[in-house]
């Protein structure tokens, strides 16, 4: 067959096995449902491991209004609600991780956030970043959410060196869009964050720190 052209069965099995793909990474990590998906992001300790860095670099105090972007089960919020005593909300796409996280979250699009703009004074985002459709659009969003003589935002993500890795692996990291520091930082500022900066850069993650 000439180079370039593939039979009808050929770009089915392809069509199929890349939506074969899609259907894991979403059930295990992108749009998590099932039994699995619970027992991991309902869990209380759930990415706990980085709770006190995103923590420090917050500065949380009983004042503030957080939103936590991609929020899973909802234990990050959680632990915050129970030792900060702030007000807490939080979104995520995932239907089945909406019900784990209730009271405190809502259905919704990071790249359309349903909450008035300039409420919250601290955004977090915690290992979803990296599956959003439009980066900048959805730091777009974490802006405009924010207030903007407090807003702050807070947002771990996994680093290119980490694909293929236990903090990304395959197939998950097929469908993730690391980026490296600099163009983080990047789209960061062409969000509009006049401050932006890596607080943590460790082997496999970054911890981008900004503000309006």
């Amino acid at each position: 067959m000439p180079e370039g052209r593939e039979s009808p069965e050929g770009r089915l099995r392809v069509a199929l096995r890349e939506r074969l793909v899609d259907l894991q990474v979403d059930r295990l990590a992108r749009r998590p449902w099932g039994r699995r998906a619970r027992e991991t992001y309902g869990s209380p300790t759930s990415h706990d491991f980085l709770w006190p860095q995103l923590l420090e670099a917050l500065d949380l105090q009983a004042e503030d209004r957080l939103l936590d972007v991609g929020c899973g089960g909802g234990a990050f919020l959680r632990h915050v609600r129970d030792t900060v005593g702030c007000k807490i909300a939080g979104v995520d796409h995932s239907r089945a991780m909406i019900r784990l996280a209730a009271p405190y979250a809502a259905l919704g699009d990071a790249q359309a956030l349903p909450f008035e703009t300039g409420y919250f004074t601290a955004v977090s985002s915690i290992q979803a970043f990296m599956f959003f459709p439009d980066q900048l659009q959805a730091l777009r969003e974490m802006r405009r959410v924010l207030d903007p003589a407090r807003g702050r935002l807070a947002l771990w993500t996994a680093a290119p060196e980490a694909r293929g890795t236990p903090a990304a692996p395959e197939p998950v990291a097929s469908r993730a869009c690391l980026r490296t520091d600099d163009e983080l930082l990047v789209l960061a500022r062409e969000a509009g964050f006049g401050e932006a900066r890596l607080a943590v850069r460790d082997e496999w993650a970054q911890l981008l720190v900004t503000q309006l």
